[in-house]
């Protein structure tokens, strides 16, 4: 038996899940499990010569039963009863448009096998038209250039580039998705049973550097500036989110 304490930590990389359980008095490693994502393994949803790359939410869900089982079956006996928490990290920006209830579409009946549905992996290069444009009006608009602290430069793989690509693209996502939201802040929702739009707390770091989100002008860049991008992103702020949270704060 074991009389420690310990934490599990899971890594969503772009092939699999890597869980890890340590011991929060000195670090030390009890148990590590790697589950590869099944979808991506078999190539489905991407299509490198497009550098479209999309994650089935399925995959992570899969894969991070996987991991945390089977990490908990490798450790010493009554491990499981002393863990008091867990940690995620996820590369970004990988965004996904989810319904009402904060369901990724993918997962719904009519979308379950759309690319533009799932999570659109941070490698996914679509979206540089849309990052060129969101760079254009961000100098040009005559106001703040909210830009400012991400670079000077907005990324074609980042948060609203990506979205407004599906936007442009696909009619039947555009018309169901309510909101979108980060894996980084997807995967803690659904660990707490959070997953409504309104009380998934957001990442400070993706929303800060990915979505141009700063406290100075109120969060998020305002309705005028996403208006003047382009109008599909009209009114999708007001289904965002207001605050955001560092990683000292539980989900």
């Amino acid at each position: 038996m074991v009389s420690g304490k310990y934490v599990i930590g899971m890594d969503f990389g772009t092939d699999s899940v890597r869980s890890i359980i340590a011991d929060v008095e000195d670090g030390k490693q009890i148990s590590t499990f790697v589950s590869n994502y099944r979808r991506w393994k078999e190539g489905l949803y991407s299509d490198p010569s497009k550098n479209k790359f999309r994650h089935h939410p399925l995959d992570y869900m899969e894969s991070l039963t996987e991991a945390v089982v089977e990490a908990i079956k490798l450790a010493p006996s009554g491990t499981s009863q002393n863990i008091i928490g867990i940690g995620i990290d996820t590369t970004g920006s990988t965004p996904a448009p989810i319904d009402r209830d904060g369901n990724v579409l993918a997962l719904n009946n009519g979308f379950k096998k759309d690319p533009d549905a799932m999570f659109v992996l941070w490698k996914d290069h679509m979206a540089v038209e849309e990052a060129e444009h969101i760079n254009k009006i961000a100098r040009t608009w005559g106001g703040t250039d909210y830009t400012v602290y991400s670079g000077g430069v907005y990324s074609s793989e980042w948060f609203f580039s990506k979205i407004l690509h599906i936007l442009r693209a696909n009619k039947r996502v555009r018309d169901n998705a309510h909101s979108w939201v980060e894996l980084a802040d997807w995967v803690p929702a659904i660990l707490t049973g959070n997953t409504k739009p309104e009380d998934i707390k957001r990442s400070r770091c993706a929303a800060g550097h990915k979505a141009m989100w700063h406290a100075s002008w109120g969060g998020l860049p305002p309705e005028e500036f996403l208006k003047e991008v382009d109008p599909l992103l009209s009114g999708l702020r007001e289904r965002l989110y207001i605050d955001t949270y560092t990683s000292d704060t539980a989900a």
